[in-house]
């Protein structure tokens, strides 16, 4: 991730979006708004942000065709910031790879922290992913480390 996290916020209430943006920018993030799915799709292959918040009901595609979409190609932090609050909805943004699922109104403070929490959470993961070594495989009780040119089985050479 770079220095400032880059959060796309995805909404086609200008109001609402330019809160995010507000609360966001304040604690330290770069920010981009836009207000239509198929903007987002151009901004995401443009510059694929560290964190998305995404509003379900726009013009263009919907949130839920850009969720699919990004999660195609990428695991990024994904949180819907939605009004529509019923459990099926909720249900449904996560099982379509959502991370977190807000809903309108809202209080910023709390988007900025669940926000704050994904990020973290992400980055872990991230730095995890890349300690691993690459050139060791693990199949059942079977290790076979081809820096050290071993294999071992069940911890034993």
């Amino acid at each position: 991730m770079k220095e400032k996290p880059y959060i796309l916020v995805v909404d086609d209430d200008p109001n609402i979006a330019k809160l995010e943006q507000l609360y966001l920018e304040k604690a330290g993030y770069e920010v981009k708004t836009v207000g239509r799915g198929d903007d987002a799709m151009t901004e995401f292959r443009k510059m694929p942000p560290d964190l998305m918040l995404l509003d379900v009901m726009m013009p263009g595609m919907d949130g839920w065709q850009v969720l699919k979409a990004v999660r195609k190609s990428s695991n990024i932090p994904i949180i819907m910031v939605t009004a529509r609050d019923e459990t099926f909805d909720k249900v449904l943004g996560l099982e379509l790879g959502a991370d977190d699922y807000i809903t309108k109104p809202f209080d910023p403070i709390e988007v900025l922290a669940r926000v704050r929490s994904q990020l973290r959470r992400y980055t872990q993961l991230g730095a995890k992913k890349e300690e691993e070594k690459p050139n060791v495989y693990t199949v059942g009780p079977i290790v076979l480390d081809e820096e050290k040119k071993s294999v071992s089985v069940d911890g034993d050479e």
